[in-house]
């Protein structure tokens, strides 16, 4: 497979320390769906019409206007289902299969992870998923994983006519898929007849939608369902928390790696320095120079580029060629 240009002192003793390692842990951030092609919601793509994205992402955002909430999470998921997981998702999924003891911990809530077929047992999803969802209603505990109709609901279907938001297929970043989302802007909003409008342009009108018509609990019918996601100020997953923990407190770690996230915040910074306490070495992978250098420790690697391409590379020695696999 073409390698990229990765120093060959730095190429040598990481592949060195990979073949010895048996106890992995991989932490993956937005980096890694943005070599898919979608955006990262972060920066200057972080607009989502006139509303930061984050500011969709709290229970009091969905509490004052369910249908804006799920407007924004039903265009995210329609986005996730049109982009493929790309070569670092295979990689990581074959990692899996050649090493027992490598887990994976993803604040990625795209599903790509799981497309690629990661095993399961070995995928942790941090923030959850786009495609679960569950009920509201304070006495109903009615949830369903892997929800993928789109739209879930008729009412959130996305208005036909102009541009279609795609991921991108030329750009590895995330910032053409988050230009993407402006395609509309300018001035051929009303071309291109039948394809999905892009709704994240301000610009273009969305209907208001009723709190009847959102989706709705099958159990109950009372409460309004909610996309299965960990929104700000909400608890993470006690079961997937526990599972990761008891994963680092088994026993020593022989690598961490840190793929396309700063791993600046709780838990995210706590995992590494923990891994590191358990004699792990850390591989970063991350567009960013700035970000993915931060706190690097004597003995660790930053490798900087697209993790799409980097990870598969620098991994081949173990998993073989994934490239196949990557346009199946």
């Amino acid at each position: 497979m073409p390698q990229n240009k990765i120093p060959a002192k730095d190429r040598e003793s990481f592949t060195e320390h990979l073949k010895k390692s048996n106890r992995i842990l991989a932490l993956c951030g937005a980096g890694l769906s943005a070599s898919s092609g979608l955006p990262t919601f972060r920066g200057a793509g972080g607009m989502w019409r006139n509303h930061e994205a984050t500011s969709l992402a709290t229970p009091e955002a969905f509490a004052d206007n369910p249908a804006l909430v799920w407007q924004f999470y039903s265009y995210r998921r329609h986005m996730a289902l049109t982009a493929n997981p790309n070569p670092a998702h295979f990689a990581l999924a074959e990692l899996a299969r050649q090493r027992s003891g490598f887990v994976t911990l993803t604040q990625n809530v795209d599903g790509l992870s799981q497309r690629a077929n990661h095993p399961a047992s070995q995928l942790h999803l941090l923030h959850g998923s786009l495609f679960d969802v569950r009920c509201t209603e304070f006495y109903c505990n009615y949830s369903e994983q892997n929800n993928f109709t789109d739209p879930i609901v008729p009412a959130l279907a996305i208005p036909k006519g102009s541009l279609q938001p795609l991921p991108s297929n030329i750009d590895n970043t995330g910032e053409e898929a988050s230009k993407s989302l402006a395609a509309a802007m300018k001035g051929d909003k009303a071309t291109d007849e039948g394809n999905d409008l892009d709704i994240s342009d301000a610009g273009i009108p969305i209907p208001a939608i009723s709190p009847e018509d959102l989706p709705h609990c099958p159990k109950c019918h009372k409460g309004l369902l909610r996309p299965g996601v960990v929104w700000f100020g909400e608890a993470l997953p006690v079961a997937t928390m526990s599972a990761v923990d008891k994963f680092v407190d088994e026993s020593d770690i022989d690598l961490m790696l840190v793929i396309g996230t700063s791993a600046m915040v709780w838990p995210a910074a706590r995992y590494v320095e923990e891994a590191r306490f358990r004699g792990a070495r850390v591989a970063v992978i991350n567009m960013d120079k700035q970000d993915g250098k931060r706190n690097l420790a004597k003995g660790d690697w930053f490798f900087h580029g697209d993790a799409g391409t980097i990870l598969p590379d620098i991994l081949y020695p173990v998993i073989g060629d994934v490239s196949l696999k990557a346009t199946e």
